[in-house]
């Protein structure tokens, strides 16, 4: 088990983005699932008009599909004019990426990705996250080769990655040292079996909350939301909650606002919806004098 934080870095007293703090945002995994129906979406709500509907209640989407199969750019431009200006898409990176022998074979993969038209997203554009088979080891040079086939920018427009690994093997500072040398988040998992590593590698931090369950009307309970709220308030302060595990606990990180994103996702997955409204309604809520 790694080491435990040692510093006790605190929650801001105001939520929301401020100079001292990032945005936070909590969503879900896509927006296509029949038991939301009647549950999140209204019983006669056209399934045309689904996302529309939950980029209305929630401010972020991770899209799974990109992951499976290739989109192409009007499919991105419909998402981008059905949804809020202030809207963020997640897009998870093609498995023929990341499901491989070889990582340093990846460039390929990456560049159809990315000349898909994820451009057309324009500003509703968020981070790429890049998921790693529970199955895949970490070897140095070879995850090295794959990072430095991320690029910064594509088309002019800066892009964020997060890398999401599955192997405890990965629970060593050789890997945080390589995400943080390319400013690339570790996915934080909140999971039964994964890893949970809560090292701040790059500019903004990305966490999936996975231990979530369908007989709790918000998936997660509430003191364990309040928990969480309060923990994504750390991270966007620019700090790392006192009670999360840390790999490399000599890393000396610099404090600054970071965006935080945080997804219910995976388990508990009907009451994914309303886990991460309640967790909203928490980081939103007015401070108390």
């Amino acid at each position: 088990m790694p080491r435990r934080h040692s510093d006790l870095m605190h929650p801001p007293e105001k939520s929301g983005k401020s100079a001292k703090s990032g945005k936070i945002r909590a969503g879900i995994g896509g927006w296509t699932f029949e038991p939301w129906r009647g549950v999140f979406y209204p019983d006669n709500l056209a399934q045309a008009k689904e996302l529309s509907y939950a980029s209305r209640h929630l401010p972020v989407i991770e899209v799974n599909g990109t992951y499976y199969s290739t989109q192409k750019p009007p499919t991105f431009a419909r998402w981008a004019s059905e949804t809020p200006d202030d809207f963020i898409f997640t897009l998870k990176g093609p498995r023929y990426a990341t499901n491989r022998r070889e990582l340093a074979g990846a460039g390929d993969s990456i560049t159809r990705f990315l000349d898909s038209g994820i451009i057309e997203l324009g500003d509703k554009l968020g981070p790429l996250l890049w998921q790693f088979a529970p199955t895949k080891k970490f070897d140095e040079a070879d995850f090295a080769a794959f990072l430095e086939l991320l690029p910064e920018k594509f088309d002019g427009r800066g892009l964020l990655h997060a890398i999401e690994v599955r192997h405890d093997s990965f629970s060593t500072p050789a890997f945080i040292d390589l995400a943080r040398k390319k400013s690339v988040a570790v996915v934080f998992a909140d999971h039964a079996k994964y890893p949970a590593i809560a090292d701040v590698t790059g500019d903004f931090v990305y966490a999936r909350l996975q231990t979530g369950k369908d007989d709790i009307p918000t998936a997660y309970p509430p003191k364990a939301l309040d928990e969480w709220a309060a923990r994504a308030k750390v991270w966007a302060e620019g700090g790392v909650p006192k009670d999360l595990p840390i790999v490399d606990v000599d890393a000396k990180i610099k404090r600054t606002a970071r965006d935080t994103f945080v997804f219910f996702i995976h388990e508990g997955k009907v009451r994914a919806p309303h886990a991460a409204m309640a967790f909203m309604e928490r980081i939103t809520r007015p401070s108390r004098a």
